[in-house]
């Protein structure tokens, strides 16, 4: 199936609008069979700089076409993309495993960030305001920031990848893409559509590799100005420290700790919902995951037995068979690590009431499969509270108020999403305030990001800046004040005023 949707056995870079050969290259493994799906570039620093050289060269041109027009390419690549929706789902399923219906629904994200986007052609504001001297006008402008790097992750292969170079390209900006290994087939398919929308050659560039050899090589290379990093905070972390050396605008995005808050009044049928979908979708794999839930001790027994009748009901195997509601682990690394959380769980004295173990018999022995996981009774300061895990494992922490609900929720180095049941009004605005996190979902699980709103946390998520929204502009931009003095003379500001 992956051959007649796919047409080739071997991916390429592409460079300055044409398909390059390397001379390495690594399989693409479906986590949910073990089968070879097509085989990947692995590129050296010599890729990056040859992509970066085409980039520079388009760029220049590219920023001089006006911004409406710029915006007429994202429409046809949302348009082709919607063409395609189900091809794309498909492909993304087989290359990642989450099921089938999930996505869709990324690539429904892609589509609705391409039109987007394209609107903020015929935005990009900037300001005007009135000068302090007579005669004198002054404003704003956005201008694009150059050659921009963008390293993505392979749990959103297609989604993150449109957050971060939709926004740049409408600005007027040059790309080099390093898409995540585990991956490419999304970053193949949205360049060939690109290609066809008529994207002018080296606008778009994509670089397939390892961190160690094209990531670091984008993040050093002196003429890539901007590079938007979405994936683990310790390579983030070195990210941010090369980035600082060099005086380069740097977009971090990385891991999350999000809890659900479920509170005495809450309506625990829709609360059990909203669970069950944050914390074992894309079986854990979302920096949005809801791996805590923070419940009320009032209302604990009856949430847990609610939880463990849905998780019996949750269908898990080949994200194509529409049955499944869960799909495989990426790679037998998260696998493993998934293993080790729920062994220290055991060994710090949390419940382990449902899961624990990996799914490796019958139809699942080829696969990467691990069961759904609750523990409960767990304190706040249980490393399988704190830190993040990447899988479809939950942590019940019982509390006894709506302010030790929320200092729990607080408590982690993390700061992406978190959520609150209540029907409460007094509670929900404070829940907004106090909740110490970029995303706030309230009666709703932590995962459902729209991307007309920026996406991104506080502490140890990210670095301030934010993906999707009009807010990515901000990363590929730079503003640019202007004065125009037609007084005819010279005008020297805060002295000639008084």
């Amino acid at each position: 199936m992956a051959q007649s949707l796919l047409k080739t056995e071997q991916l390429n870079n592409f460079i300055d609008g044409k398909w390059v050969e390397t001379n390495e290259s690594a399989a693409v493994v479906n986590p949910a069979n073990g089968e070879t799906i097509v085989n990947v570039p692995l590129s050296d620093d010599g890729s990056v700089n040859t992509a970066v050289e085409a980039a520079k060269k388009a760029q220049k041109e590219w920023a001089l076409v006006p911004a409406p027009q710029r915006a007429e390419v994202l429409l046809k690549v949302g348009q082709m993309m919607k063409e395609r929706k189900e091809r794309l789902s498909q492909l993304l399923t087989m290359e990642n495993g989450k099921v089938l219906e999930e996505a869709r629904g990324e690539v429904q994200e892609g589509i609705d960030m391409a039109f987007y986007m394209a609107g903020e052609g015929r935005r990009l504001f900037g300001h005007t305001t009135p000068a302090e001297l007579p005669n004198k006008f002054s404003m704003s402008q956005r201008f694009p920031v150059g050659v921009v790097g963008i390293i993505t992750p392979w749990n959103f292969p297609i989604a993150i990848a449109t957050w971060k170079s939709f926004p740049a390209i409408v600005a007027g900006n040059a790309v080099i893409w390093k898409p995540a290994t585990e991956t490419p087939i999304m970053a193949y398919e949205l360049a060939k559509i690109f290609e066809e929308a008529g994207l002018p050659k080296g606008v778009l560039n994509v670089v397939y590799g390892k961190g160690s050899s094209v990531g670091d090589a984008m993040v050093n290379h002196d003429d890539i100005r901007v590079i938007s990093f979405t994936g683990s905070n310790d390579t983030g972390r070195h990210i941010a420290s090369e980035c600082g050396k060099q005086l380069k605008k740097v977009s971090l995005e990385m891991g999350g700790k999000n809890a659900v808050i479920v509170m005495d009044d809450a309506d625990l049928d829709l609360a059990v919902e909203g669970i069950i979908w944050s914390a074992y979708g894309t079986s854990g794999q979302r920096c949005t995951a809801a791996s805590r839930v923070i419940v009320h001790e009032d209302v604990k027994e009856r949430l847990e037995e609610r939880l463990l009748v849905e998780i019996e009901k949750l269908t898990i195997g080949d994200g194509l068979d529409e049955a499944n509601k869960v799909g495989p682990i990426i790679n037998k690394a998260g696998l493993e690590k998934i293993q080790k959380y729920t062994q220290i769980g055991r060994e710090e004295g949390a419940s382990m009431i449902a899961g624990g173990y990996v799914l490796d018999e019958g139809d699942y022995r080829k696969g990467h499969y691990f069961a759904p996981t609750l523990f409960t009774d767990c304190t706040p300061d249980m490393r399988i509270s704190q830190e993040e895990i990447f899988g479809p494992v939950i942590s019940l922490i019982p509390v006894k108020s709506f302010e030790e609900a929320i200092e729990v929720n607080n408590g982690v180095t993390f700061g992406l999403s978190s959520s609150i049941f209540t029907t409460d009004a007094n509670r929900i605005f404070k829940a907004q305030r106090d909740l110490d996190t970029g995303i706030v979902y309230v009666n709703a699980g932590t995962t459902g990001a729209e991307i007309h709103l920026p996406f991104g946390g506080t502490k140890g998520t990210g670095n301030g800046h934010r993906d999707s929204g009009v807010q990515a502009l901000d990363v590929f931009t730079e503003w640019k004040a202007v004065y125009v003095d037609y007084s005819g003379k010279l005008q020297r500001a805060q002295i000639d005023t008084e």
